[in-house]
This record gives structure tokens, sequence and C-alpha cells, in this order.
């Protein structure tokens, strides 16, 4: 099997990752296209004796400490407030806590993984993970509106947004209800399952929302890779189902971080 092969199945997953980095699909892919430029052109220099998609991940990595790849005439016109706001954090946050953060939590790697990945001792990693909890949560408030259809889960999402100290403003299950919730208390998030209830989507109940207010989303779905083919606009944020609890808290945080509506604790 050729590298190109090896690392083809966990390209969406590096968007994902480089996505939630720079909270931005342009810049994020864009990362992305340089990490895949430098392995096709000197892929003698790709990590041998590791798997594949840790290589992935490491020549990402040196991409992401080492170039300035800009990406600013593919944003959209309003990305300046988010890019601005992002920006102001920053200073605020120290970025390998949120490398750590998402490398573990959102990614899946291992702290020892992780700890390679960014080049620090996995001693530094977990302290690094809380760290940025800490930092990000402290930044951000917001109203959260959970679209789901399944109760358990339901629940689960309006315990871990209660938890980090959002308000939850409504749990809808219908693409209908979801609308009408959203236009009713105006969320500052949204948690969004794919499949409803009535068989309606919570594409097109975002789709919807959207049309008459900005506010960041999160997609829940059991088939990321359907919605990170790099082929059509598609969200910066998405987990995975079944996910895990830290899984979702680092989504929420990264996409409240970049949004200007969330105020500071």
């Amino acid at each position: 099997m050729s590298l190109g092969q090896q690392l083809q199945p966990h390209l969406p997953f590096l968007r994902r990752y480089s996505r939630a980095l720079t909270g931005s699909q342009p810049h994020g892919d864009a990362y992305v296209r340089a990490t895949l430029e430098a392995i096709v052109a000197a892929p003698d220099q790709f990590p041998r004796g590791i798997d594949p998609r840790l290589g992935l991940y490491r020549m990402f990595q040196v991409i992401w400490g080492s170039a300035n790849v800009d990406e600013k005439g593919d944003l959209p016109d309003d990305a300046a407030g988010p890019e601005q706001v992002a920006q102001a954090r920053l200073a605020r946050i120290t970025p390998l806590s949120r490398q750590a953060l998402l490398l573990t939590a959102m990614e899946g790697f291992t702290p020892e993984d992780a700890a390679y990945l960014i080049g620090l001792p996995e001693a530094e990693v977990n302290d690094l993970v809380q760290d940025a909890l800490r930092e990000i949560e402290a930044q951000t408030r917001a109203k959260v509106l959970i679209i789901e259809d399944e109760p358990i889960i339901a629940m689960d999402l309006e315990t871990i947004v209660r938890d980090m100290g959002h308000e939850v403003t409504a749990v809808a299950v219908t693409r209908e209800e979801a609308v009408r919730e959203a236009l009713a208390e105006r969320p500052g998030l949204v948690l969004a399952d794919i499949q409803l209830a009535d068989d309606s989507s919570g594409i097109d109940a975002v789709k919807d929302i959207l049309s008459n207010f900005a506010v960041p989303v999160i997609f829940i779905t059991a088939f990321p890779e359907r919605l990170l083919t790099g082929e059509r606009p598609e969200p910066t944020f998405l987990i995975t189902k079944p996910f895990q609890r830290s899984t979702v808290k680092a989504a929420i945080s990264q996409a409240l971080f970049f949004d200007e509506a969330t105020a500071p604790a």
C-alpha cells in the first residue's frame, strides 16, 4: 500500500483538527494542504516506523509550528470579527495548551502520542490540557440550544453544558421545533444532531437558523467523514457518536473561543 493510500482515511480528521485549531475551514484546510505538499515534496522526511496517522499529524505539527499559511483572501467578508476575537483570546492562552487539549480530547491521541506530536515530555501534557480547559472556559459563557432526539444523549449533553457553566435554552427534537426555539430565545451556540425524530434533518434546521442570525454550530454524527469531504462548505466543528464527555467539552470550548458573542467570565 502506498503512503498516500495509508494517509487518505486520516485526512478528514486532520482537517477537523486543523479547523478547530484555526477556527476557520479555509485557513485550517490550507494548513492541511501545506502538510500534504510537504510530504509529496520530501516523502523521505515522513516519520517511519510509527502509525501513519501519528506520522501525518507530526508532519502537520511541523508545518503549523514553522509555516505562515495565509488564506485571508479565501475567508468570507465577516470573518474578521471571529479572527479578531480569537487573536485577543489567544494572547491569554498558551498555544501548546490548546494543542494538547485538541489532540487528546478531540482527536483521541494518548498523552504519550500528544507529547510526541507537540515535542514535550509526556508528564506535561495532562497539565497543559487542564490549563487549556480552565483558561478557555473562563473566557466564554453562552446560551446553548440542543437539537437532539435521543433522550439519553440529550440529557447527557445538557448536563455537560450546564457543568461547563453555560445555560441550556431548550432541547429540540425536530427541525420545526429547533427553529422555533432558536427564534424564541437566540442561542450563542447550537449542538445539532443530523437525524431528528420526525425524519427531518438537523442540517436543514441549522440552515434555517443561520438564515436568521449567525451562531456557532457543533454537529453531532456517527459518520463525520460524510461532512468532512473538503468538497463543499462544511462545519468547522463536529463531534462523533458515540462521544466522550471530554470531546464534547473540547468542541464547545473551541467553538465559543472564536465567537465574539461570548462574554468574558
